[in-house]
């Protein structure tokens, strides 16, 4: 990743959770074709599906150094 999209990042995550979302939905509708309202809908299912999972304790959160570093590896 460079600086610039380090940066996008780390402002995206000081945003409130509603307003992150709305950013997540902005970017995967902005990669869609044809089907974005499907795909759009289907990404924010597995999201919150992802979401109640780590909140319920049957899927452990990663922290986000560790992510972010998984992430600069690909």
């Amino acid at each position: 990743m460079n600086a610039r999209v380090e940066h996008l990042i780390d402002e995206a995550l000081a945003l409130e959770r509603d307003e992150r979302f709305a950013v997540v939905l902005a970017l995967l509708d902005s990669l869609d074709g044809d089907d974005e309202v499907t795909a759009a809908q289907a990404w924010a299912d597995e999201i919150r599906k992802r979401n109640s999972e780590v909140h319920a304790g049957t899927t452990p959160a990663v922290p986000w150094a560790a992510a972010r570093a998984r992430l600069g590896a690909l």
